[in-house]
């Protein structure tokens, strides 16, 4: 009985080593949280402000720009997978990656190939460890993304865009990240990052008929200069730059909120096999006092026994 104590006592110190760890990854996530939703937050009107420009430019001037045209025979799509470096966050790099795979099977039924690029250590080591080949992938800046590292990633992505070419030009580019809703909701998503689907400046001004007001704004009308062309070269960079950095604060928030969740989770469950292991222990411990209790009665009555008989 005295071993099962020990053994009890030692998983009883070893789960309060954990919770102790647990416990400080749940603070620190919420302590991050609250910082990586208000960095979101703060660029989003940027990046709205942007995709109203690049929908009035592209509606407006009517110019056949490679990067928001789409080619008539796409082969050959770019998928951009934005993932954690960092685990201890439950199922998140699980159910982001599960995303990745669907729209891979997805574009690879139309006939596309596919190349991948990864952000973040646990993306890139699911598919190093299947075999699959990574065009580009960045490590260490899930948690705290900056503009710099956004725009590395759209001059990357950028770089071998090229519907006009019938070999080796990527036609499309999609990006899968996870969509920060709320503390407890974040979901995985992808999205075509490029070829650009525009906001017809029309359909956004009229809403309704003849004398209703509309809630869409309207576009205001635009002299270009030098060209509507030059301006759509200037801006597309700069959008596309913005969503990606949209996308890798939304997924460092996601990120954080599902860590906190999940490390609340593992110290709640390492309070409940800390009683268990308690009370084990003190079952343990009574069993053994019962039985030496027992030793001793039984010795007693022997003694009494043999001097009855002398």
């Amino acid at each position: 009985m005295g071993a099962q104590q020990r053994v009890f006592k030692q998983k009883i110190r070893s789960t309060q080593s954990l919770r102790k760890i647990f416990k400080a990854m749940e603070l620190i996530a919420a302590s991050r949280i609250q910082k990586a939703i208000a960095r979101s937050q703060a660029a989003s009107p940027y990046a709205n402000a942007l995709t109203r420009a690049v929908s009035a430019v592209a509606s407006e001037s009517n110019v056949d720009h490679v990067l928001t045209t789409e080619s008539d025979n796409v082969k050959h799509a770019a998928v951009l997978v934005i993932g954690p470096d960092r685990g201890f966050a439950g199922a998140y790099s699980a159910n982001l990656l599960r995303e990745a795979e669907e729209l891979i099977r997805l574009l690879r039924n139309e006939g596309k190939s596919v190349d991948l690029f990864t952000i973040g250590s646990k993306a890139k080591n699911y598919y190093t460890f299947r075999d699959r080949k990574i065009e580009k992938s960045w490590t260490g800046i899930s948690e705290n993304p900056l503009a710099e590292h956004a725009r590395e990633i759209g001059e990357a992505l950028l770089e071998n865009f090229d519907p006009e070419s019938a070999d080796s030009g990527i036609d499309e580019i999609y990006i899968v990240f996870t969509r920060f809703v709320s503390s407890v909701t974040h979901d995985p998503e992808y999205r075509r990052l490029l070829p650009l689907e525009v906001v017809d400046a029309e359909e956004a001004s009229i809403g309704g008929q003849a004398g209703e007001s509309s809630d869409a704004p309207a576009f205001p009308l635009y002299e270009f200069e030098p060209s509507a062309e030059a301006v759509l070269d200037a801006l597309l960079p700069r959008y596309i730059d913005s969503r990606i950095l949209s996308a890798l604060l939304s997924a460092a928030a996601s990120e954080q909120a599902s860590r906190q969740a999940a490390m609340k989770t593992a110290t709640d469950n390492a309070d409940d096999l800390i009683k268990t292991y308690t009370r084990l222990a003190n079952t343990a411990r009574q069993a053994e006092i019962t039985q030496e209790l027992t030793e001793i009665v039984g010795g007693a009555d022997a003694l009494a026994a043999s001097a009855a008989g002398d």
